[in-house]
C-alpha cells in the first residue's frame, strides 16, 4: 500500500531521532526503485548534510531543516549531476546551484536526488527519458504524467514528502493529477529561473509539488520572491495564508475546457467538486474563453521555437557528451544526433522551421499575437470572477506506450497550455479516481494570486478526503 508523508510528520521524526536516520530511510525507500523516479540519488551529500544538521553546526536550521526533496533533474545543483534526462548531458555536474536551491539549503532542506523526468522536459509522460521511464505509483502499468513525472512520482510512492518541477505547459500540473498529488505552477516571475535549464523561457515556472496544499503553500512561500540574477523575477508578497472561507467567492468555469475528448469521470469528478464548493459558500457560472481553442498551436510553436534556441548551446566542446572529433561541423552534428532523443530533435527542427526566413510571421508572429489574445480571455474573466476551475487533464493517466503519436501527447495538455501563455498561476488538486487512477481539477487565478488558489485547493482537499 502506498503512503505518502508531509513536512510535519518528517519533521517530527527528525527530532524523535535524527536527520540522518530519516535520511537513511528515505534512502532505503528510494533504493527498491520500483518505479524509477530517480536519476541520481545524492546518498554521500545527503547524509552528510545531515549529520552536519544533527550536530548543531549548521547554519541552516530553518522550517525546513533535515527534511529530504526531490529536485528535478534540469535544476542546477553544485556537485550532484545535472542531466535533463539527456543523453547529451550525462556526466555535467554544475559548478554552482540555481537560486530555488540555494533557498532550500538556507531553510535546512536536504537535497537527496535528481528526480527523472522527460528529456529536457519535452512531454506529458516522462517516457522521453533516455534513463527510462518512470512508472506511475497507482498503477506501475501506466505514466505518471510529464515532464516532472519522477517528482511527482517519488511524492505519490512516499519517497519524499516534498519535491520541485518545472511547468512549461502543465509539465507540474500534469503529473500532480495523474500521481493524485498537489502542483504548483506559480506566476511567471513569482519564482527565479536562475539555474534552471532552460526549454522556454518565456513560458516556463519552477513550481512545489507535495502530497497537500499546505506543504505546497510552504515550499512555494520558501523559493518565491525577487532574484537580481534572473530579469523576469519580480518581488511578490510570498506570504501565504489558508483559511478555507470561501464565503462570497466568484468561481467561473470555462466551458472550453469540457471539450472535445475529456474522460467522463473527470467531468463528473470535477463538477461534484465544484458542487462542493457551492455548498461551502461560493458561487459559479459558466464562462466562455474563446480563444482557448488556439492556444495549443500557438503554445507548441512558441515553445518550439524558444527550445530550437535555447538547445543550440548543447554541441559536446565544454560539457557533457563529447564523440570523436572531426572537422567542427561533423563534431557538432555527431554530438547532437547521437546526444539527443528523437522528441527532442522533433522540437528543435520544427522550432528550426518556424523561425526561418519566410515562415518566421506566417508562424512564430502569429502565434505571439494569439498568446495576446489568450491572456486577455483570462485578464477578461477575472474582471467578474474570482478564480476558474477546470480539469487539469482530459483524462486519467494512460499505459505506457499507449500515445506514441507525439500529437496524441501534444492534445493532452490541451487545458494547460494556455495558463502557460497567460502567465497566471494554477494548482492541480486531487478531486476524485477513476480505476484507481486518480484525478486533478485545476484552480487557477489572477497574476500573483497563489493564496488565493491554494486556499480554494485547501477547501477542496477536504472535500475530496
Amino acid at each position: 500500500m502506498i503512503r505518502t508523508m508531509n513536512i510535519t510528520e518528517v519533521s517530527r521524526r527528525i527530532k524523535e531521532s535524527s536527520a540522518e536516520a530519516v535520511v537513511a530511510e528515505h534512502l532505503k525507500r528510494i533504493r527498491k526503485n520500483e518505479f524509477n523516479t530517480f536519476i541520481t540519488v545524492a546518498e554521500d551529500q545527503s547524509l552528510r548534510q545531515a549529520r552536519v544538521i544533527d550536530s548543531g553546526e549548521s547554519e541552516s536550521n530553518g522550517r525546513l531543516s533535515g527534511v529530504p526533496i526531490a529536485i528535478k533533474d534540469n535544476m542546477s545543483t553544485k556537485g550532484i549531476r545535472t542531466t535533463c534526462a539527456s543523453h547529451i548531458l550525462d556526466g555535467y555536474i554544475p559548478p554552482y546551484n540555481a537560486t530555488v536551491i540555494e533557498r532550500l539549503y538556507a531553510e535546512g532542506a536536504i537535497v537527496i536526488g535528481k528526480a527523472n523526468m522527460d528529456e529536457f522536459a519535452m512531454g506529458s509522460s516522462t517516457e522521453s527519458s533516455y534513463y527510462g521511464p518512470t512508472r506511475n505509483p497507482h498503477n506501475p502499468n501506466c505514466v505518471p504524467g510529464g515532464s516532472s513525472g519522477g517528482s511527482a512520482a517519488a511524492v505519490a510512492a512516499g519517497e519524499v514528502a516534498i519535491a520541485l518541477g518545472s511547468d512549461t505547459g502543465g509539465s507540474v500540473r500534469c503529473p500532480a493529477s495523474f500521481c493524485g498529488v498537489v502542483g504548483l505552477k506559480p506566476t511567471y516571475g513569482a519564482v527565479s529561473r536562475y539555474g534552471l535549464i532552460a526549454y522556454a523561457n518565456s513560458l516556463e515556472q519552477i513550481g512545489p509539488i507535495a502530497s497537500n496544499v499546505r506543504d505546497v503553500a510552504l515550499l512555494y512561500s520558501i523559493i518565491a520572491g525577487y532574484d537580481p540574477k534572473d530579469s523576469t523575477s519580480v518581488d511578490s508578497d510570498t506570504n501565504i495564508t489558508i483559511n478555507c472561507d470561501l464565503r462570497g467567492l466568484a468561481i467561473g468555469v470555462p466551458m472550453e475546457y469540457f471539450g472535445e475528448g475529456i474522460n467522463p469521470a473527470v467531468e463528473k469528478a470535477v463538477w461534484n467538486r465544484i458542487h462542493d464548493l457551492e455548498a461551502e459558500g461560493a458561487t459559479y457560472t459558466e464562462i466562455e474563453m474563446p480563444y482557448t481553442d488556439y492556444a495549443l498551436a500557438a503554445y507548441y510553436i512558441i515553445a518550439m521555437s524558444e527550445a530550437s534556441s535555447n538547445l543550440a548551446r548543447f554541441d559536446g566542446m565544454r560539457y557533457g557528451l563529447r564523440t570523436e572529433d572531426k572537422d567542427l561541423t561533423t563534431t557538432y552534428s555527431d554530438v547532437r544526433a547521437l546526444g539527443f532523443g528523437d522528441e527532442v530533435k522533433r522540437r528543435i527542427i520544427l522550432g528550426t522551421f518556424s523561425l526561418s526566413t519566410g515562415y518566421h510571421d506566417k508562424y512564430y508572429l502569429k502565434a505571439l499575437k494569439v498568446r495576446t489574445l489568450v491572456k486577455q480571455d483570462f485578464d477578461s474573466a477575472f474582471g467578474s470572477v474570482d478564480v476558474l476551475i477546470a480539469p487539469t487533464m482530459p483524462m486519467p493517466a494512460f499505459e505506457i506506450g499507449e500515445l506514441v503519436d507525439p500529437l496524441s501527447q501534444y492534445l493532452a495538455d490541451v487545458n494547460t497550455v494556455p495558463i502557460n501563455l497567460a502567465g497566471v498561476p494554477s494548482v492541480s488538486v486531487p478531486c476524485g479516481s477513476t480505476r484507481g487512477l486518480p484525478i486533478g481539477l485545476q484552480i487557477i487565478g489572477g497574476f500573483f494570486e497563489e493564496s488565493r488558489i491554494l486556499d480554494v485547493a485547501a477547501v477542496v482537499e477536504q472535500v475530496n478526503g
